[in-house]
């Protein structure tokens, strides 16, 4: 199956630009073919194309359902961003395929990168979620201090994934309980400053590892993600 994302697609049923393109230029399809849309917030939609321009492709909605996210509870990821972008934009789209529901990106005492244009990852977020048969679009936010998330009152469990051994830290897939929201902290290269993780245990957030390994950023990210959606479908 291929997805056309539109998020307007029950209102506004015409394609974009590039999505048209791909439409009609690559996959030579006609009027009166059938296609599937997904809005990003759940819904998938059967759509026959009336008008196949080029550049914008008009649709007639046949059938909508809504699809339930298959993990259930929400899973916000808390990253600060790396030098390389790159990785950070491999670490978006894996996360998306495996399904993310927030990704917030923060500013620490050692982050490398200390701005971040999201235009690129939003797109490669849509690709993810297309390409893995999603309906729900993961929300990306602007670049913040790191003392603006750790304040706010967030709903379910909070960890902070912290490498020094000067504070204790718990394992992060026994500490999780199955089913529950749950937001993720990955710090900087650098990792975070005594003082931050200091403020965040003083916010209720718990210091976990993540095993013996010593990862980098993404790849903590990833396996974050991972061990969430695997200690929920083992006891869910």
């Amino acid at each position: 199956m291929i997805q056309f994302y539109l998020p307007e697609v029950d209102s506004y049923p015409i394609l974009p630009a590039a999505e048209s393109g791909h439409c009609v230029r690559v996959l030579r399809m006609r009027e009166d073919d059938e296609l599937v849309c997904v809005d990003g917030k759940g819904h998938r939609f059967l759509c026959r194309i009336i008008d196949p321009h080029p550049k914008h492709v008009a649709l007639q909605v046949i059938e909508s359902e809504y699809v339930p996210k298959h993990w259930g509870c929400r899973i916000s990821l808390a990253i600060a961003p790396t030098k390389n972008l790159d990785r950070m934009e491999w670490m978006a789209e894996k996360c998306t395929e495996m399904g993310i529901d927030d990704i917030w990106p923060v500013k620490c005492v050692h982050s490398e990168r200390k701005e971040l244009k999201t235009e690129r990852i939003g797109k490669i977020l849509i690709s993810a979620m297309k390409q893995s048969l999603k309906t729900m679009l993961p929300a990306l936010s602007e670049m913040k201090p790191l003392e603006e998330l750790l304040v706010q009152d967030l709903p379910g469990q909070k960890f902070i994934c912290y490498c020094a051994d000067d504070i204790p830290r718990r394992e992060f897939s026994k500490e999780y309980i199955p089913g529950s929201d749950v937001t993720i902290l990955i710090g900087p290269e650098g990792d975070f400053s005594p003082e931050e993780v200091e403020m965040a245990l003083q916010y209720g957030w718990m210091p976990v590892s993540l095993g013996h390994s010593r990862l980098r950023t993404e790849t903590a990210a990833v396996f974050a993600v991972a061990a969430v959606h695997s200690v929920n479908q083992r006891f869910i």
